[in-house]
């Protein structure tokens, strides 16, 4: 037996996921509860704004027919929320893409042995702990107030997450998968490519998802300090407020939070497809 055999993962069969009337019922709620969470809010919305606001302050919570009308469906107010997006977009990803990378391989490193956890874990913990919005006017004073500045940001607020959970899936290998590469005198690359990461993928993608939310966070909040160029949607978000256009801020604040969404779904996707039926991620 060689190490090329070990890397198998346990075989689920169909009867696993559940006979077919089981899956339906279940395909049904996972359409039709968000759809129900989705009509009770607007509903809250609407009581928000005609039972607790007064006509004279209902600019504060706009109803949301409004919002559309004046906001999406005008093309003069919708183009340059979606310019503003895309900047913020490319933002979050480079962000994201450059936090996967390093939060991944920090992990992997600090993995090898436990000195090297000891010594850089706490900087990571450090970096989780202190307050975006303290460090994001040394950022500028580093970087400059324009693009590279939000991407910046961006890895800062994304990294941990991807390192903590990468350290954790790394960590939580079975121990008699271990003794079994042990015995077939693997080496400690093997170990890692064909043993340890493929264990660690469902922890990887939590980190992702995780990260991929606070990245978009991390973008907009760059964009609300670093103003120099392109405008991204953060920007906007504070023309917005210090105008006092409520229409156009909600469906800017609404237009950030479908992209996170997206963001957040893409790779929910991905772990599915990557990680399969073997593990309990991939069916959830």
């Amino acid at each position: 037996m060689t190490t090329d055999t070990l890397t198998a993962a346990p075989v689920v069969t169909a009867a696993a996921e559940g006979p077919a009337p089981v899956r339906k019922r279940r395909s049904r709620v996972a359409v039709l509860a968000p759809a129900g969470s989705l009509v009770v809010a607007i509903g809250l919305w609407y009581a928000v704004s005609y039972l607790l606001l007064a006509p004279g302050r209902r600019f504060l919570v706009p109803p949301p027919h409004q919002v559309l009308q004046v906001a999406v469906l005008d093309w003069t107010h919708l183009q340059p929320m979606l310019q503003a997006l895309a900047l913020t977009a490319q933002v979050a990803l480079a962000g994201l893409a450059i936090a996967a990378v390093f939060g991944i391989t920090g992990a992997v490193v600090m993995s090898r042995a436990r000195w090297l956890e000891r010594s850089l874990y706490p900087y990571a913990v450090i970096l989780q702990t202190v307050p975006i919005l303290a460090i994001v006017p040394l950022v500028g004073l580093w970087f400059g107030f324009g693009f590279t500045s939000r991407v910046v940001v961006c890895v800062l607020i994304a990294l941990f997450p991807l390192i903590a959970n990468t350290l954790f899936g790394l960590q939580s290998v079975d121990r008699a998968h271990h003794d079994l590469f042990t015995l077939q005198k693997a080496s400690r690359w093997a170990r890692l490519s064909k043993l340890e990461l493929p264990a660690a993928l469902p922890a990887i993608f939590t980190g992702l998802r995780t990260s991929s939310g606070l990245s978009v966070i991390g973008a907009i909040v760059g964009d609300m300090f670093f103003k120099q160029g392109a405008a991204g949607i953060g920007t906007l978000l504070d023309v917005y407020r210090s105008r006092l256009q409520s229409e156009d801020l909600f469906a800017a604040i609404l237009l950030a939070s479908l992209f996170g969404v997206a963001v957040f779904a893409l790779f929910t996707l991905l772990s599915r497809l990557v990680v399969g039926s073997w593990h309990a991620s991939g069916r959830s």
